[in-house]
């Protein structure tokens, strides 16, 4: 890269980084901090990406790319892997469209209760409460009750029930629907993993039914609504991870 192309670039991040501190609602932590990982080692924040509606310009962090694999058991941190990275900035990406519609539709800010329910279901994906902890330190975090941890998992509900009202509270499925999924899916399917069993009723089954296709449509609804809204907005990958 040329050094006038990479002074540009410096420019163009330094004004994106303004306006996404004074205008985004979900902030999470100002741009450009320095993190001290157990070792000693010094990590300066770097943007990663941009997504841009017309009105806003969001930004994407390394340090939001670590943030978002310390939820996730098993990923390493100290030296993350490339499909790894990518992964959760394929994630952060889709988090920040839900998060820029949400705005159009203000909703009530979520509940210290729903805060308090989401930690506890991240928590239940690790051995103890200890080793969660240690994860959070290794990307700056106190714990689980520093307020940028807790802000990072308000904006996680936020979109939550932002999908919920916007999707899952329309996708309804019928009797009829349900039936026809028993017959030509479920009771074909059992019968072959399970020769000789008694296949269980469709009332036994109904609600399993239900909800199976009912997460099936709000995930093609999901899967639409971001193929629709990639073509809307201006993404951009500035560093390649």
């Amino acid at each position: 890269m040329s050094l006038t192309l990479r002074v540009f670039q410096l420019k163009i991040e330094s004004m994106l980084i303004a306006r996404h501190i004074s205008r985004y609602l979900f902030a999470l932590i100002a741009i450009a901090s320095v993190f001290t990982e157990a070792r000693s080692q010094e990590i300066v924040d770097k943007t990663i990406a941009t997504i841009n509606d017309g009105v806003r310009t969001e930004l994407i962090t390394y340090s939001d790319l670590r943030w978002q694999l310390a939820l996730q058991p098993n990923a390493p941190l100290d030296t993350p892997r490339s499909e790894d990275l990518n992964r959760v900035l394929q994630t952060l990406i889709d988090q920040r469209l839900f998060a820029l519609e949400a705005e159009r539709l203000p909703r009530l800010a979520p509940t210290e209760e729903e805060i308090a329910r989401e930690i506890n279901k991240t928590l239940s994906y690790f051995p103890s409460t200890a080793v969660f902890e240690t994860r959070l330190k290794q990307v700056g975090f106190e714990s689980v009750r520093d307020d940028n941890f807790e802000r990072i998992i308000a904006q996680r509900v936020a979109i939550n029930n932002y999908i919920d009202f916007r999707f899952r509270s329309f996708a309804v499925v019928t009797p009829d629907e349900q039936t026809r999924y028993y017959r030509n899916v479920f009771e074909p399917d059992f019968r072959k993993r399970f020769p000789g069993v008694v296949v269980p009723t469709l009332e036994e089954k109904r609600e399993d039914i239900r909800q199976t296709l009912t997460e099936d449509r709000v995930a093609t609804r999901i899967e639409s609504f971001l193929d629709q809204a990639k073509r809307r907005v201006e993404i951009y990958i500035l560093i390649e991870v």
